[in-house]
């Protein structure tokens, strides 16, 4: 499936990563569904879009809600024909101790991280296996792969989106839809405000803070590529084969790279 042309509903698209995708996207030759539960920064991605040359248009959608979802992507497909391309970005992050943080953020964050997943490719996969055509995208991240100390909701949520994505691919993998493809994305910090506050590892040489325009370019060139996966930095890939060590090793690594200690003075989105 070509990119160009394509539609390409992206969550998150108001700020931050999800903003310079649906960028990058469009530059790639996509209409861009660009959705964000912000109604000024995502009609701002939409705005730099157009006056880039691209097509977009904006979605003001809280994609926790499972009817709101549903209700657009019937108006979208409607107006579309189909979605030929899903981007799952949305995310959110508290960066509490968990006995320190609400039920409510913690409801939040594995409804905007994880949930939401749900309603968006229930919307839009049945019309991909029908045409036999079309492009999962999740962007995960490396707490996929480790627990971190103040980060036990948004892990939780990132374990759980990645084996959602895992599960999903196996399904149409059994269906032998070849043209549907699937895309994981799992990167280490990106310098985001998102994770403003961040410290740096003392072996910054193998596990840098990533920096956004390029981590951007890797993730659209792995979008445009139907890559199945990309982990950044590459030591990420390590991280699944540590598990066969015993806890106290993979403590002691963990501790190596400064991973435990990374969100002490976490300072994340200042309001």
């Amino acid at each position: 499936m070509k990119t160009e042309g394509a539609v390409a509903f992206i969550t998150g698209a108001g700020s931050g990563l999800g903003k310079d995708i649906a960028k990058g996207v469009a530059k790639a030759g996509a209409i861009i569904i660009a959705v964000d539960i912000n109604k000024n920064a995502v009609e701002q991605t939409v705005a730099d879009i157009r006056e880039d040359g691209g097509t977009a248009e904006s979605c003001v959608l809280d994609i926790a809600n499972r009817k709101a979802v549903y209700k657009k992507a019937a108006s979208l497909i409607k107006k579309y024909g189909h979605v030929d391309i899903l981007v799952n970005n949305a995310g959110i992050v508290v960066g509490k101790d968990f006995l320190e943080s609400t039920d409510e953020e913690n409801i939040a964050t594995m409804e905007v991280n994880t949930i939401s997943n749900f309603w968006t490719v229930k919307a839009f996969l049945p019309g991909m296996i029908e045409r036999k055509s079309g492009h999962l995208v999740t962007i995960a991240s490396a707490a996929a792969f480790i627990g971190v100390p103040r980060l036990a909701d948004y892990c939780a949520s990132k374990f759980a989106a990645f084996g959602f994505h895992e599960a999903i691919r196996k399904e149409i993998r059994k269906k032998k839809l070849r043209d549907v493809k699937t895309t994981i994305i799992c990167p280490y910090y990106i310098n985001t405000g998102m994770f403003s506050g961040v410290k740096k590892s003392p072996l910054s040489f193998l596990l840098p803070l990533l920096d956004q325009k390029k981590t951007t370019d890797k993730i659209v060139k792995a979008i445009t590529k139907q890559k199945r996966r990309l982990y950044m930095p590459p030591i990420v890939y390590t991280l699944p084969m540590l598990r066969v060590f015993p806890d106290c090793i993979y403590d002691f690594i963990a501790d190596l790279f400064g991973v435990n200690s990374s969100m002490d003075e976490f300072k994340g989105h200042k309001k």
